[in-house]
């Protein structure tokens, strides 16, 4: 293995390198394994935002509790896919589109970046209408307004707090997330029928089923995700005064397995909300016939009736919390791949004036979700097409990660291992086969 400029940096050691004092080896774990959690958690969080949450509320309502096995597929798929973007920006020191860009022409790349943008603008904008129809639920506050305030609001935090903080913030909004966990345990499922479900995959019979498992892997396995997983491993080593790439080059052990913990918990956690926002909307809505809804507030109010007040509340207040999680992830990793192919100056670390480019792309995209939803659009069937259509571009991305980390010269010798490279693999195909299965039936 090629060695990084970093294997002999003043005071750092390896894992082993010293004795851990008799008794507190389970404190010492507990310890390192909360300390290295950082852009797996956050970015497996904002998988869960308000575009997922409609996803999967509508598979709930759609199909019950018949499609819940899902969440358990996509779990080690999308560990798979986040740590193998995650290690492309530890070792190369750059984000996926800088590693992309070494490997595919300059044009098809920025070709999927500007793909990117458009995709995560009608995501912002469905995020913010269903933050705001949560925030005039639970004030009473004009929509608009809402939207208006949340988008600048966003934005102004973005440009005016560097990444530490950023992230130390995004880390606490994830808890909001538990508020769907709960609120499907308040309901009291059949445990019986919900273990069953879970553990027994049943193949879609008709296009309606197989556009919703597309959506499912389009909204848990998404482009967003992938660019900023691997452009958050980059902040985080300037974070650690690592400001130029060859000091950025290659990773330690250590710093490997820390991120598999890191990312591993991510992902199961936003699959574990996803299990649960799946039966919350089978239990109620399609349990008594509900199957087609419009927005987030039809959701959260038909809760009210079936499920009570206390559930109402927490599915809304969940909105507004990942919300605020999601809209940093979704312009930021479009600015990240767009900066990044045009070689331009990119980072939240970075004041505006000297990332201009990077910071203007993020108003971009946030002004137009801002614009529209001022227009007729339905939110949530905008959320549930972008997050098919993401379904469908997604595996051809994963076929181009497959071509950088298989690559030792860009990997500089730490390439991912070949079990790694077999589960993208597998995802990708998988993802082919459930798009072809979608047009076929």
């Amino acid at each position: 293995m090629a060695s990084s400029p970093r294997d002999s940096s003043p005071g750092e050691q390896s894992p082993g390198a010293s004795a851990t004092p008799a008794g507190k080896g389970s404190a010492s774990f507990f310890k390192r394994f909360f300390s290295a959690l950082g852009p797996g958690v956050i970015t497996g969080a904002a998988d869960d935002d308000p575009s997922g949450i409609a996803t999967y509320s509508i598979a709930g309502a759609q199909t019950g509790t018949v499609l819940l096995w899902t969440a358990l597929l996509t779990w080690p798929l999308m560990a798979a896919v986040q740590f193998t973007c995650a290690r492309v920006g530890m070792v190369t020191g750059e984000g996926l589109a800088g590693a992309l860009r070494k490997k595919l022409p300059r044009w098809l790349v920025a070709a999927a970046a500007f793909l990117l943008l458009a995709a995560n603008t009608v995501n912002i904008a469905a995020d913010l209408a269903g933050m705001a129809d949560a925030a005039q639920m639970l004030t009473g506050a004009e929509r608009h307004v809402c939207v208006v305030v949340f988008g600048i609001a966003i934005t102004v935090a973005i440009v005016k707090f560097r990444y530490a903080q950023i992230a130390a913030v995004l880390k606490w909004l994830a808890l909001a997330l538990f508020a769907y966990v709960v609120t499907a345990l308040s309901i009291g499922p059949d445990w019986r029928q919900v273990l069953h479900d879970a553990l027994t995959p049943s193949l879609p019979r008709d296009a309606n089923a197989w556009s919703t498992i597309v959506a499912i892997l389009g909204t848990t396995i998404s482009p967003y995700l992938f660019f900023w997983q691997a452009s958050q491993e980059v902040e985080e080593e300037k974070a650690l005064g690592r400001r130029t790439r060859v000091l950025r080059l290659g990773a330690t052990s250590q710093e490997i397995v820390e991120r598999r913990w890191d990312v591993a918990a991510g992902t199961f956690f936003s699959n574990m909300v996803m299990f649960f926002i799946i039966l919350t909307t089978a239990l109620t809505l399609h349990r008594h016939g509900l199957t087609r809804i419009a927005t987030s507030r039809e959701v959260a109010q038909a809760l009210r009736p079936l499920a009570g007040r206390f559930a109402e509340v927490l599915y809304t207040a969940g909105l507004l919390g990942v919300g605020f999680l999601a809209i940093p992830t979704l312009s930021g990793s479009a600015a990240y791949a767009l900066a990044e192919t045009f070689r331009r100056r990119q980072g939240l670390d970075q004041k505006l004036r000297r990332a201009r480019f990077f910071y203007g792309v993020i108003a971009l995209s946030t002004v137009g979700g801002i614009l529209l939803d001022f227009t007729r659009i339905s939110p949530v069937n905008a959320l549930y097409w972008s997050a098919v259509i993401n379904g469908l571009l997604a595996p051809f991305l994963l076929v181009a990660i497959l071509l950088c980390v298989s690559d030792q010269t860009l990997m500089k010798g730490q390439r991912s291992p070949f079990i790694g490279r077999l589960a993208v693999g597998i995802t990708a195909a998988l993802m082919f086969a459930a798009g072809i299965g979608m047009f076929v039936f």
